[in-house]
């Protein structure tokens, strides 16, 4: 049984990304858990004791969790009936991004699914913090769906890469999953001024091909196109329904766009997107 983590903050964005959840899994066996978060406006000497659990005093926040996730989960149970689907909710008093590390850990959740925002007039702020420091954080995929993004089948999954690392194959299993679950055509996509790549360059490309053996794939080198409009512009051209980014640890903000810069292509994204943690040695 798939274990899936479903942060909310009972924003229609947050409820589309459930949705979206939901869909994706239909046919499979799957415990989700509905998490939100909370934390008071102020911190009261009995919140800094022992938390809402000891408090004598109500708090607002721990009520409107309480009812947000009852109402989810209502909304959930009556509208979309799945005998194969199992679900619980969780109301904690902490971070968010602390909360779903915790959560991860203790329960092994397979998948992280929430949703991003629209821009907000900061660059930085385009994917919504929780978001994006989620990303950063998780050792944990996570899938992000964009605003008002309806679930549509994968038929076709972008891979940027630059052949620069041999992913492991326990980082590379859940892409595979995935292409095998859809019968998708998996786009590996390389950007890169040079019209030829070197020997070390060849044998990750053919590590790559080796994985996805018997697999739909396809191999793109592009040199004509500026670099960080490649990936949204081979979106746009080819009907792509998922993109994936390796995020190695120290290197989020650092890279170019064609090397996985996950904050960039959020950015401007209409996709979803699925950010696995790259654990792969440094080349």
């Amino acid at each position: 049984m798939k274990k899936i983590l479903l942060p909310t903050d009972f924003s229609k964005n947050a409820l589309n990304a459930i949705l979206y959840a939901l869909e994706l899994f239909k046919n499979e066996k799957c415990l989700f858990y509905i998490l939100n978060t909370y934390t008071p406006n102020f911190y009261r000497l009995d919140y800094l004791i022992g938390g809402p659990a000891v408090s004598t005093i109500p708090d607002k926040g721990v009520d409107a969790s309480l009812e947000g996730l009852e109402w989810t989960l209502n909304h959930i149970t009556e509208k979309y009936i799945n005998p194969l689907h199992q679900y619980e909710t969780v109301s904690a008093f902490s971070t968010l991004t602390d909360q779903v590390d915790e959560i991860c850990k203790k329960e092994d959740i397979d998948m992280i699914i929430m949703g991003t925002q629209g821009a907000s007039g900061a660059k930085e702020f385009f994917l919504g913090s929780n978001t994006v420091h989620v990303i950063r954080k998780s050792h944990t995929p996570v899938l992000a769906i964009p605003e008002n993004y309806p679930f549509k089948a994968i038929n076709n999954i972008l891979f940027p890469t630059g052949y620069d690392r041999k992913y492991k194959s326990e980082d590379l299993h859940l892409i595979k999953e995935l292409t095998i679950k859809w019968d998708a055509t998996i786009h590996l996509v390389h950007a890169t001024e040079e019209d030829e790549k070197s020997t070390d360059q060849l044998q990750k490309k053919e590590h790559l091909a080796d994985f996805f053996k018997g697999r739909k794939v396809r191999f793109e080198d592009i040199t004509e196109q500026y670099k960080p409009n490649v990936v949204h512009t081979y979106v746009d051209n080819n009907e792509i329904d998922l993109i994936v980014l390796m995020n190695k640890k120290h290197a989020f903000l650092e890279r170019l766009l064609v090397k996985q810069n996950v904050d960039a292509i959020g950015y401007s994204s209409n996709v979803p997107f699925l950010v696995i943690k790259d654990t792969s040695e440094n080349i």
